[in-house]
């Protein structure tokens, strides 16, 4: 049941559906069109706005990331971002990265990643949660900072190293590597793993309503205590990974025009 007055956040972001119960659980999913989401630079602009909306609003009392259709998060849209290798253009990109990741670890309720498939783009979105869940058909990836030929410095640098070790971070980012639900799993990156994406969705409400049963503010304080380590630790990094990530991309552009002369 949805509640009967919605926000009027809810529906001024493009690429992002949000729907809540009339007990609090909001659900936000990325799409386009309906469809798995072709991340944009309207995208990165709007979503620094967007997790910080979800986050002051205190009637959101459990937060669901999920994606679309068979993905989760696997598209990106690379002209849109604009010149990367000018800094100017770049610093914009600086700020809203930082901004983004700090916006969205200071909601201040549980939020449960719902992985309906290839999480390839922005999977740090992903490992900001307290729980995360996957489908069969999910995997994980960084595809396109080694792709674009530029360093992974927007958090994933961050996330990956406190999820699965310095040492299986680097490797995971040098070999582009997969790593797949049931691997994830293992790692102790994925709680649970569900057969399909009905089951998926249905399974993060369930944990949602498990979590609505903890008294508000010991939930609220959970959240906060839970995620403060790596929103220092983000703080911390992604100034600087963003920083050198910059630079690698302006080099792309040094590197052609001397192929070119």
């Amino acid at each position: 049941m949805e509640t009967s007055m919605i926000p009027a956040y809810f529906e001024r972001f493009g690429h992002l559906n949000m729907s809540r119960t009339a007990n609090g659980i909001l659900t936000v999913r990325f799409t386009t069109d309906n469809g798995p989401i072709v991340f944009t630079g309207t995208d990165h602009r709007d979503f620094v706005e967007a997790f910080s909306q979800i986050a002051q609003d205190r009637d959101n009392k459990v937060v669901i990331l999920t994606g679309t259709g068979d993905e989760f998060f696997a598209q990106i849209d690379g002209p849109s971002l604009g010149d990367i290798t000018n800094p100017r253009d770049w610093d914009k990109t600086w700020w809203e990265g930082q901004q983004s990741l700090q916006n969205l670890t200071s909601i201040g309720v549980p939020v449960i990643s719902a992985i309906n498939g290839p999480a390839t783009v922005h999977s740090e979105f992903a490992l900001t949660a307290d729980i995360i869940i996957a489908s069969e058909q999910a995997y994980f990836q960084d595809y396109p900072h080694l792709t674009f030929g530029i360093v992974p410095g927007d958090g994933m640098q961050t996330v990956w190293a406190r999820a699965l070790g310095e040492y299986r971070n680097k490797y995971f980012h040098y070999t582009q590597q997969k790593i797949t639900a049931r691997e994830a799993k293992v790692l102790g990156v994925v709680a649970e793993v569900l057969p399909d994406n009905a089951s998926l969705m249905d399974r993060a409400n369930a944990l949602a309503a498990q979590l609505l049963s903890i008294p508000e503010l010991t939930r609220r304080h959970m959240r906060a205590m839970f995620v403060a380590p790596l929103r220092k630790a983000l703080l911390e990094q992604v100034g600087y990974g963003l920083a050198v990530e910059g630079i690698t991309a302006t080099d792309l552009r040094i590197a052609a025009e001397e192929k070119n002369r």
